[in-house]
């Protein structure tokens, strides 16, 4: 199993150590996320003071941006790292979109299929040299003279994948991507039975092996170096739970498990911002179900049991800042765990 960590979010002076920290540990990626800051910027920083470790988006959200601009940028980092740049993608909700970012909302799942075919087809003209002639519903692009075109790289295809909570867009991840990004809102019971053979069927009409593509996410991991520290994790986690668990469009999830009716309770208290609140109504064996729960001494077989043959990377945090020594220790614990993932394919 690969080990993923997050870049400082907002400061780029804290880039450099933190990207090094990361990789002298022995972590598989190095991930930054769109939240209040831009997520292409410190993987530049993190670039440039790397040498191993692959750095990815976890998520940019792709329709307020041209899939130019994103193929420019996703370009540069992937050169200018031997090939160690992924592509992470999301869609962002209709309100986000349209009130945030201020560009027209379509439906999801067929303007991302349309845009992730659209950065293939610019990446190939510009390492094959084919003229650029895509044109889709929402994408058109039959321009590309020499000087914007910037020299081939050698290199495999940058990696992509995208975000997705329900079946179709799950489905078209696996016809259309490299990989897929599960939301940490997800049960193993949900994993199974709803997502997991959503993303068979895509990959097996693109015939796709497993083994070539790439699941990360799917839940949370509580953890510490105490039963204290466990406890506080646990407690942030029935937070979060209880914070996706209002939103009707996560109550799919819940569906497996006969817990509609705790959706539809923290929904009403949302509406009624009650939001500290909330969090009490979670159970014990929801919070569970969400997460991997364990003390690091124990955590591989925790995670083996919640997520073991169905997620091949995790995002791991470790709190109370523990020393590198028993970091790497982790690490090297958790990657000994056996995943289906074992490289991205290289053909163009």
């Amino acid at each position: 199993m690969q080990v993923e960590a997050y870049v400082p979010f907002g400061n780029w002076q804290k880039v450099e150590t933190a990207a090094k920290a990361a990789e002298d540990s022995g972590y598989d990626l190095l991930l930054s996320a769109e939240i209040a800051n831009d997520p292409f910027a410190p993987l530049v920083v993190a670039a440039l003071h790397t040498s191993r470790i692959t750095l990815g988006t976890n998520i940019a959200v792709a329709f307020p941006r041209s899939p130019m601009v994103v193929a420019n940028t996703a370009w540069d980092l992937h050169a200018n790292t031997g090939g160690r740049f992924f592509l992470g993608l999301g869609s962002q909700v209709k309100g986000h979109n349209e009130r945030r970012f201020s560009v027209p909302w379509t439906l999801p799942v067929p303007r991302m299929r349309e845009y992730v075919q659209a950065l293939r087809a610019i990446w190939r003209c510009w390492e094959k040299k084919e003229p650029l002639a895509f044109e889709g519903e929402h994408y058109r692009f039959s321009l590309m003279t020499p000087e914007f075109s910037p020299e081939p790289t050698g290199l495999p295809p940058v990696p992509v994948a995208v975000a997705a909570v329900r079946p179709p867009m799950i489905r078209m991840a696996g016809r259309i991507c490299d990989g897929v990004k599960l939301h940490g809102f997800a049960t193993r019971k949900y994993l199974e039975r709803i997502a997991l053979p959503a993303l068979n069927e895509g990959m097996k009409k693109a015939g796709t092996k497993r083994e070539n593509f790439h699941i990360s996410g799917g839940g949370f991991i509580a953890t510490g170096a105490t039963e204290e520290e466990v406890a506080q994790q646990i407690e942030m986690i029935r937070y979060r739970v209880a914070f996706y668990g209002a939103t009707r469009t996560y109550h799919a999830v819940l569906e497996p498990h006969g817990w509609q009716d705790l959706g539809m309770k923290l929904h009403e208290m949302s509406k009624k911002g009650q939001w500290e609140e909330m969090a009490k109504q979670v159970p014990d064996e929801v919070v569970h179900a969400f997460a991997a729960v364990a003390p690091y001494k124990d955590l591989k077989g925790a995670i083996e049991q919640r997520f073991g043959g169905l997620t091949d990377s995790l995002i791991m945090a470790f709190p109370g800042n523990p020393s590198p020594g028993v970091q790497k220790e982790v690490v090297q614990d958790l990657q000994s765990i056996d995943s289906p993932f074992k490289e991205f394919a290289t053909a163009w």
